[in-house]
């Protein structure tokens, strides 16, 4: 019961937001509809109900004129019905993609602020594969959580209903055994609610491992196909490697994962389905069984018997909603299980300075210059990283940063970009500066050239010939001509040419401080120096700071920064500091 409480509060904090969001009228007019229609079905089914009583009487009575006037009775209630199945269809389907696509927009939304997206994997979370977590969960949380409701909804309303009708069919049907009638009030209700219960009882002892099972296939899958994708990017390194062999090994290992729980499903689900069938078709001759020797004793008519049987079924139905629907709960309870851990993954990477020691970020307008005061960077684990105290960047200044491989110049640069939470100490940054990483191998999104070369602006923030003109500026003329091209550009470009147009980016967003960590570590050192003196030319009043390891970068910096190694810690310390201009040799 507590595992059943504890669900129905993480549906209704993940469901409720959207009831109550911009879209709010929207979702509870359409909702409302929905179940307005669910109501008017359960009324069919006792129109219907109360019909076959009618009915079969004409039969038995051999009466012409009432059995034509309930089959046209039959054709209005049919006709009503199928309208209303069609529109309850067509609503919730309605209802389903306007309460997905706010709830895909918000998670998107929590999921991509403030580099929550980065942070998550950093900690190590456990919401493994956000991408099937805002794409298939939520499909399936929204379309199951309606189905799921509704139908509980109808199988209440259905159960009052018919359990009036029942009780009174009790006593006009009583319970007729060795040629006695046993007058026991409502008797039928009683026997369909005992019924319901030894089959709930049942099916629930055998199909709660579904829920656990169900959560790992999906985990299993999504990771198996994570993995897939992750070959289809690096598909150029495993080639180069000769790494078929051992990629096809590692991902059947994956997928053995998926056979093995499948299998356990299977196993599973096959005892549930053998209970739960030979429940069902028990179900249908069941009631017959109670009321025929009424029937045959000439207690009641035929029609008051498939009246009764009837009745009984849809109260037995309503009561064995769990049942009949264990196995779509076991899959929903997962889904709803691995939205929690999502919201909660989120949650935690964005309130990490909330939980724990962090770098604090503070912005100034008296100074143009960015200060390190007291940090320390820490990894994940809070092993200490990199130090430094009383350490700026003074503006418009070019500062080469060089030391060891693993001594922490990216972090560094990870926590001045706002996005390394892991530390203490303060970075001061001049209020409304615009700061610009650019990474060893840049990131272009899938689409058009132009689009990836002046991502993140929008579409439409730079005009064309400006990007052309900066494209061709770092070197690449051809490139030029194809900026409406549609591709993956990760893929379909060298890192050469993708450090270049993370440049030309860089030309067109004109940051006030531009941080390049071997952004130009795949060129050759005559092009490398070609950019370096585009860059002193078109981004004059720009503070450039440098990670390299070439010593031909000296001559394009006017500081050279070396962390150096103090015990288990490295520090940032000054080499060649003088004031001098960048060469414009190359």
């Amino acid at each position: 019961m507590k595992n059943i409480s504890a669900t129905l509060a993480i549906v209704w904090r993940i469901a409720i937001p959207y009831f109550r969001s911009e879209d709010k009228w929207a979702g509870r007019g359409l909702l409302g509809a929905v179940i307005a229609i669910e109501l008017a079905l359960v009324a069919i089914d006792v129109l219907v109900n109360q019909w076959q009583n009618r009915f079969y009487s004409a039969l038995q009575n051999n009466d012409w004129d009432a059995f034509v006037t309930q089959i046209w009775i039959f054709i209005a209630l049919a006709f009503t019905a199928i309208a209303l199945a069609v529109y309850k269809l067509y609503l919730n389907q309605w209802l389903q993609i306007r309460w997905r696509q706010w709830l895909t927009t918000h998670y998107l939304g929590e999921w991509l602020e403030g580099a929550t997206h980065y942070r998550m994997q950093l900690k190590g979370d456990a919401a493994d594969n956000p991408d099937q977590r805002i794409t298939e969960d939520v499909k399936n949380f929204v379309e199951q959580t309606l189905v799921i409701g509704l139908g509980l909804l109808s199988s209440i309303v259905t159960l009052f209903s018919f359990a009036l009708i029942l009780w009174g069919l009790s006593n006009a049907a009583p319970l007729h055994l060795f040629g006695t009638d046993l007058m026991i009030p409502g008797y039928l209700c009683w026997i369909a609610l005992i019924y319901a219960i030894f089959g709930t009882a049942l099916t629930h002892w055998i199909g709660a491992p579904l829920v656990n099972l169900n959560f790992e296939q999906q985990r299993y899958e999504a990771d198996f196909r994570f993995n897939l994708v992750r070959v289809r990017e690096n598909s150029e390194q495993i080639a180069l490697l000769k790494g078929e062999g051992a990629e096809r090994g590692r991902l059947l290992d994956r997928f053995s994962f998926v056979i093995g729980n499948w299998y356990a499903i299977m196993s599973r689900t096959k005892r549930l389905s053998a209970f739960t069938n030979s429940y069902q078709q028990a179900a249908v001759i069941f009631p017959y069984v109670l009321v025929a020797p009424a029937f045959f004793a000439k207690k009641i008519q035929l029609g008051d018997m498939m009246q009764t049987a009837s009745a009984f079924s849809s109260v037995q139905g309503a009561l064995s909603f769990f049942v009949v629907a264990y196995r779509s709960l076991a899959e929903w309870r997962s889904i709803v299980a691995r939205l929690d851990g999502f919201e909660m993954s989120v949650d935690t990477a964005a309130n990490l300075p909330a939980h724990e020691a962090t770098i604090e970020l503070k912005a100034t307008g008296g100074s143009r210059n960015i200060g390190l005061d007291k940090l320390c960077v820490y990894l994940p684990n809070g092993t200490p990283l990199v130090a430094a105290d009383g350490f700026a960047i003074q503006a418009s200044e070019r500062v080469l940063v060089t030391g060891p491989s693993g001594s922490g110049k990216s972090t560094l640069f990870r926590a001045i970009a706002g996005i390394w939470p892991f530390g203490t100490g303060s970075i001061v940054i001049p209020a409304q500066a615009k700061l610009m990483m650019l990474p060893q191998r840049p990131y272009f999104p899938v689409g058009a050239l132009g689009h990836a070369v002046i991502y993140p602006a929008a579409p439409g923030a730079f005009q064309a010939p400006r990007i052309r003109d900066a494209v061709i500026a770092v070197g690449l003329p051809d490139l030029a001509e194809r900026l409406n091209e549609e591709g993956h550009w990760n893929r379909m470009l060298s890192l050469g040419e993708q450090q270049r147009l993370g440049l030309a980016r860089a030309l067109l967003h004109v940051p006030d401080y531009l941080f390049l960590d071997e952004a130009t570590a795949s060129l050759d050192e005559p092009s490398e120096a070609r950019l370096y003196r585009l860059l002193t030319e078109k981004l004059p009043q720009a503070t450039i700071v440098s990670i390299g390891h070439r010593s031909t970068l000296d001559a394009f910096h006017t500081r050279k920064v070396t962390m150096v190694k103090d015990g288990a810690i490295h520090v940032l310390g000054d080499g060649a500091s003088a004031e001098k201009e960048p060469t414009a040799a190359g």
